[in-house]
C-alpha cells in the first residue's frame, strides 16, 4: 500500500475549490444556491477526532510491544491496515469534500451583507477548518502505522513495505 501524499491532497482540494466556487456562481445567478448544512463542520470533526484517538491508540501500543512492556498488548497488523485504509479514505474523500465547501465560502464573502449568507460563509470556514483536520489526522495516522526500516536483514535490502 502506498502512502498518501500532503501534495496530492492539496491539488484534489484545489480542483475541488475550483470546481466547486464555479459552480456556486453559476447556481448563485440562478437563484437557487443550495445552503452550507450547519452539520458538515460537526460530522468533520467527529471523523477527525475518530482518526485522532485510533492513531493515539495505535501508538501507544505500538510504543508499549516496541518496549516489550509487560502486558502490554499487541497490535493486530490487519487493524493496523484497516486503519490506514480508513485513514486515506478519509483523507480523500475529505480533500473533496474541503474542497467543495472551501469554494462556496469563497463564492459566499461576496454576499457577506445579506445575514443568512453570512452565516453560511462562517459554516463553511468551520467546514473548511474540520476537513484540514481530518486530513491532518489521517495522514498523522498513516504515519504511525508505518513499518520501521528493517535494519536486520543480512542482504542490506531494507523492508520492502518501508515507505520514501
Amino acid at each position: 500500500m502506498k502512502p498518501l501524499r500532503l501534495r496530492l491532497l492539496i491539488g484534489i482540494t484545489a480542483a475541488a475549490t475550483a470546481l466547486s466556487w464555479a459552480g456556486a456562481k453559476l447556481w448563485a445567478s440562478l437563484d437557487t444556491l443550495p445552503a452550507v448544512p450547519g452539520a458538515a463542520p460537526v460530522v468533520l470533526a467527529a471523523v477527525a477526532v475518530i482518526l485522532l484517538a485510533t492513531a493515539l491508540s495505535l501508538r501507544t501500543r505500538l510504543k508499549a510491544a516496541r518496549e516489550r512492556q509487560p502486558g502490554a498488548k499487541r497490535v493486530d497488523p490487519l487493524g493496523a491496515a484497516r486503519a490506514v485504509v480508513l485513514g486515506q479514505a478519509s483523507a480523500l474523500v475529505s480533500a473533496v469534500v474541503t474542497g467543495v465547501y472551501a469554494g462556496a465560502g469563497i463564492h459566499l464573502l461576496g454576499e457577506l451583507d445579506v445575514p443568512a449568507r453570512k452565516d453560511q460563509a462562517i459554516t463553511a470556514g468551520f467546514a473548511v477548518l474540520a476537513g484540514a483536520a481530518v486530513i491532518a489526522a489521517a495522514l498523522w495516522l498513516q504515519h504511525v502505522c508505518r513499518l520501521p526500516e528493517n535494519h536486520d536483514d543480512p542482504g542490506g535490502h531494507g523492508s520492502a513495505a518501508t515507505h520514501r
